[in-house]
């Protein structure tokens, strides 16, 4: 019995050492986990003198987007519309929906523009003549038509100088 334990102890013994443990651990009194403030970047279009939302998106908004809800950045159109009004992002209160066209602009341009993308719709707030709104999809910059009721993404863009 006593060779069974030794054994034991052995074996447990040469687990820690071999797995890099240590027996005796020292915890650091504080440990780095970045930079608790919340960095509210934009991205400025010198041509258009337009300045784009570019905050990242949330599970939650992910969620929204896939399950035809709304929450943040994600939501029908009534939604977009109310969500851009209230925004308080980077210092600035005066943003607003895009429009097909700016929207179409921006995804044309060549390169990734925004740190915070997603590869889905994006509402507008340019009407179809149907009753429906337009939507711009980033990877082909074209426009699509979508009922006010459908869940998209929203980036909210305002004018740099007026």
């Amino acid at each position: 019995m006593k060779n069974i334990v030794r054994s034991m102890g052995i074996v447990l013994a040469s687990t820690f050492v071999m797995a890099g443990g240590n027996l005796s651990p020292v915890v650091p009194v504080v440990a780095e986990i970045g930079s608790p403030c919340k960095v509210q970047k934009v991205y400025v279009d010198s041509d258009t003198k337009l300045m784009w939302q570019d905050a990242p998106y949330t599970d939650a908004e992910d969620g929204a987007y896939a399950r035809e809800h709304s929450v943040g950045k994600a939501g029908n159109w009534g939604h977009a519309v109310n969500y851009c009004r209230r925004l308080d992002y980077a210092g600035y209160t005066d943003w607003r929906l895009p429009t097909a066209d700016e929207l179409q602009e921006i995804h044309h341009q060549e390169g990734q523009l925004f740190v915070n993308f997603r590869d889905k719709d994006f509402w507008t707030s340019t009407p179809t003549s149907d009753g429906k709104y337009y939507v711009v999809y980033p990877a082909d910059a074209y426009k699509y038509k979508r009922s006010k009721r459908q869940s998209n993404y929203i980036r909210c863009v305002r004018c740099v100088a007026k």
